[in-house]
């Protein structure tokens, strides 16, 4: 049987690269509660990024910034006792990697001893390598993050597509090249352009996991929110809605208000 039709019991950084050997591709959503994680893991998601994202869509904050290395750990601890086949890979937050290695390593092993996660994810190339190379030192899988990093949006100041100047995408590549040389096992590359993300997936022998992308690369990622139409304010062209939970839920809440307020709800037959 080949990798490409094989049944995964449970996925691990193994098993994504054997993906991308045969040409399979890679599904990725994220989740950060319990309940959530039960779904997408039972729907046959092979990787759920317990992402910083988190601070926009559970905290409601503007940026990423601000959610904390133990409010991670909170949320990834969550979504791993619910999950039996994914792979869980926990953002490391804004702050618990970028200035010193060895910080980077005890916010790393923080998460992995902490919260049961499988491996992490660092925004950043070369300017990190010392970081990465810490964290894998110590047995800990990292998956990289290129392209646009959110955690730098200050710097950029835009979300705006990334690399599309030649200078940049050459770095992007070099970076790419680099993390998979320290050995990360993957790599998300965040809004460029689609020629550009395609080259770098056929350059490197690690998956390239895209959001805003293309479709040239080895799987795909989005924020659970956005895919499922709960968060109606967010329409990147890169998004497909696969429903309208915003619409939905809505719609049965205020039914719900109508009938506790009319005495409909609860009837005879929902009650002892």
């Amino acid at each position: 049987m080949s990798a490409s039709k094989k049944d995964y019991k449970r996925i691990t950084t193994k098993s994504l690269i054997e993906m991308k050997s045969h040409g399979e591709k890679i599904s990725m959503l994220t989740a950060y509660d319990y309940s959530m994680a039960k779904i997408v893991d039972a729907a046959g998601v092979d990787v759920i990024l317990v992402g910083d994202s988190a601070s926009n869509v559970m905290a409601g904050h503007e940026t990423t910034l601000p959610i904390t290395l133990d409010q991670m750990i909170y949320h990834a601890s969550s979504v791993v006792r619910a999950i039996s086949r994914a792979l869980v890979v926990v953002d490391l937050p804004f702050g618990s990697y970028q200035s010193d290695p060895k910080e980077a390593l005890r916010s790393s092993i923080r998460i992995m001893k902490e919260s049961g996660g499988h491996a992490v994810k660092l925004e950043g190339g070369s300017e990190i390598s010392a970081s990465i190379k810490k964290i894998l030192n110590a047995g800990i899988p990292v998956m990289g993050h290129l392209g646009l990093t959110p955690q730098s949006i200050y710097k950029f100041g835009t979300y705006t597509v990334r690399a599309k100047e030649e200078e940049e995408a050459e770095k992007l590549m070099e970076d790419a090249k680099l993390l998979e040389k320290l050995g990360c096992f993957a790599i998300v590359i965040e809004k460029v352009p689609a020629h550009l993300a395609e080259k770098v997936a056929k350059s490197v022998a690690i998956p390239i996991i895209g959001i805003g992308a293309g479709g040239g690369v080895d799987g795909q990622v989005l924020v659970i929110h956005d895919m499922l139409g709960m968060n109606n304010e967010f329409s990147p062209r890169f998004l497909r809605r696969y429903m309208d939970l915003y619409e939905g839920m809505t719609k049965a809440i205020g039914q719900y208000v109508t009938d506790v307020k009319s005495s409909d709800f609860p009837n005879s037959s929902e009650q002892y």
